[in-house]
């Protein structure tokens, strides 16, 4: 079975072509089409040589869907009702899905969902201290989100390790432009940062993470901020934007070897809210056998592995620096004979796309 993966973001969209044994097979990043506009991903497509299904990667898939399921017109029509979940990112994902629909309209297609990997977490995790009217009127809970990545990355981890996914803790962090956290024991998500919006949690390029609830009420009270304005500010102008002037880990990091003050300060923050959050992971699993970096800047961004291991050694935590400066790919960058291990692990949400796309259509 040959599988295209479609996993579209907020301003990309990447194509890979998956075969039998997850190899790739050709890959493309054209530009993401809007709403209603196919613009050249016919062409794109037609490029790719023969697929037998498709996979879509979609941000929220709310209460109901929390396991890949085949796209037809209902299952289109409520993707479409849960974009005031993800109002940022549900509406790339459909005009994605729409167009790739129109390129390949007889090709079986699969939607497969960043929340259904935390759609088992334990009541406890996944339920806000809100009054129960609230919660069961409006279904508000904590969705969590990253979960194909974290999924595959939790996974992975077990095969580079050679051992069984039963009885392995893992807490795996996908840091990139968005970024969460995943305790993850027996393969299963058992606690996440992110929550009813993936606002909550990690400090990332420009969105806040956690805010206290009562100074957003005061801003709103005192300086008459509408919540259009507000949201617009902690979703895009907040995280590391907001403290240090930009959104590019890369230059943070420069910035601080150079002792620029504004950016010691945001890695400072960045760094303490990951530690914190990862150990609290540590805690919701009793435990830790193995710590995954993930993403764009835990993948090339070796001084914040470093940082976040940094002071965590109670735990068991602790990286080689030469192995972490020089890791290319999937690599253990913990000194040997450690307890807990730490890798690297490539992202590669289209290799579990294409696992959700074969559950869907041989179910």
């Amino acid at each position: 079975m040959r599988i295209l993966t479609v996993n579209a973001g907020s301003s990309s969209l990447k194509l890979r072509l998956l075969g039998d044994g997850d190899e790739l097979l050709a890959a493309e990043d054209p530009p993401r089409p809007d709403a209603g506009e196919e613009g050249d991903l016919e062409a794109v497509v037609a490029r790719l040589g023969p697929i037998d299904a498709v996979g879509h990667r979609i941000v929220h898939g709310g209460s109901r869907f929390v396991e890949p399921v085949r796209i037809d017109p209902g299952v289109r029509r409520v993707l479409e009702e849960l974009t005031d979940l993800a109002p940022l990112h549900q509406p790339a994902s459909l005009a994605a899905l729409d167009a790739v629909t129109a390129a390949l309209p007889d090709v079986p297609a699969v939607a497969c969902f960043d929340t259904a990997f935390h759609a088992g977490l334990p009541d406890a995790a996944a339920t806000y201290a809100l009054p129960r009217a609230w919660n069961e009127r409006w279904g508000l809970r904590r969705y969590g989100f990253h979960g194909l990545s974290h999924a595959y990355a939790a996974r992975r981890a077990a095969e580079l390790l050679r051992r069984p996914v039963a009885g392995l803790r893992v807490v795996t962090c996908h840091l990139g432009s968005g970024a969460s956290l995943a305790a993850v024991r027996d393969g299963r998500s058992v606690d996440t940062t992110m929550g009813f919006t993936p606002l909550e949690g990690l400090v990332m390029a420009t969105r806040s993470g956690d805010v206290d609830p009562g100074l957003l009420l005061w801003l709103q009270e005192r300086a008459g901020l509408e919540p259009a304005a507000m949201s617009a500010e902690l979703e895009s102008r907040a995280g590391l934007l907001g403290l240090s002037g930009t959104a590019d880990m890369r230059e943070v990091v420069a910035r601080t070897a150079a002792h620029d003050p504004a950016a010691v300060l945001a890695l400072g923050v960045y760094l303490h809210r990951l530690r914190g959050a990862i150990a609290a992971m540590v805690a919701a699993l009793d435990g830790l056998d193995v710590l995954v970096f993930t993403g764009g800047v835990g993948e090339h961004a070796p001084e914040v592995r470093a940082g976040a291991v940094e002071g965590l050694g109670f735990l068991g935590l602790r990286i080689d620096p030469v192995r972490d400066r020089e890791v290319k790919g999937d690599a253990l960058i913990s000194p040997p004979g450690t307890t807990v291990q730490v890798l690297v692990v490539s992202a590669r949400e289209d290799i579990e796309i294409a696992r959700g796309v074969r559950q869907a259509l041989t179910a």
